[in-house]
């Protein structure tokens, strides 16, 4: 299935936002805008596996040998769990909560979730 025109430019200006972000050394708010990126990306394989890599890249340049390990295993599941739909609902994606953890998803990502389906 391929993302729709308004969530794949929601996940798209979450990327935007991350990056902008990081570069202001802004962190925790860069890292938030990886997370909502993540929970809008788990249906398509490709947007999952691509906020999965921004992710390890984010760790990478922060030294986080924890979330460095935790992106290359979700990594590796992240295009199948996308394909399989077995992506938990929610999840932030970062090596600080469960691979498989589902987790409350904001009112304003919903909205956009629920009409991608």
């Amino acid at each position: 299935m391929t993302m729709k025109a308004k969530l794949r430019a929601a996940f798209e200006a979450e990327l935007r936002e991350a990056q902008a972000s990081e570069s202001r050394s802004e962190l925790a708010r860069a890292w938030r805008h990886l997370e909502r990126a993540h929970v809008l990306s788990q249906a398509h394989a490709g947007p999952h596996v691509r906020v999965h890599w921004r992710m390890l890249g984010f760790g990478w340049r922060r030294r986080d040998v924890a979330e460095g390990v935790g992106q290359v295993a979700r990594l590796l599941v992240a295009a199948p769990g996308s394909w399989l739909g077995r992506a938990p609902p929610g999840n932030t994606g970062g090596a600080n909560v469960g691979i498989l953890t589902p987790m409350p998803i904001p009112s304003d990502l919903r909205a956009l979730l629920d009409a991608d389906r």
